[in-house]
């Protein structure tokens, strides 16, 4: 699939064409967004151009808040999170893995941004993770979003 142009309109891809794009990955999209829907509802999902091979990504949110960035590419799903320093210090305490701990120490701090980080997802315990840093995101506005 081509990459789409800036002034081109994004529309989201059908079931199959997800489907194929994600390959072996296909099974955590849906736990991804059910288990965000579960915590944050409604969810509001937009549909972006990327530069990667799919040529699309979404972004999914809450009350207007990112809570992640998905990206089909290569039959893998890639998972971009970007954390301002209050759940960076919230996701430092939680249950992540060691290793996203350590992508997030080591990532610098984007200025007004906060630390992106971006990892493939492939099991269920990996959709576990994407979960857990959405609520770290979340948990220190609870008192402006819940």
């Amino acid at each position: 699939m081509a990459v789409n142009s800036a002034a081109e309109e994004i529309t989201a891809p059908s079931g199959a064409e997800l489907f194929a794009a994600l390959g072996r990955s296909a099974s955590a999209w849906p736990g991804i967004i059910s288990g965000l829907e579960e915590r944050f509802s409604p969810l509001e999902l937009e549909w972006r151009a990327s530069s990667l091979a799919f040529g699309r990504m979404c972004v999914v949110r809450f009350r207007g808040r990112v809570l992640v960035y998905l990206t089909p590419m290569a039959g893998q799903l890639l998972v971009g999170i970007v954390l301002d320093e209050q759940a960076s210090a919230v996701a430092q305490s939680s249950a992540l893995r060691e290793a996203i701990k350590k992508m997030l120490t080591d990532t610098p701090p984007a200025a007004g941004e906060g630390r992106g980080i971006r990892f493939v997802v492939k099991t269920t315990a990996d959709v576990s993770q994407v979960l857990l840093l959405a609520e770290c995101i979340m948990a220190q506005g609870e008192s402006r979003y819940g």
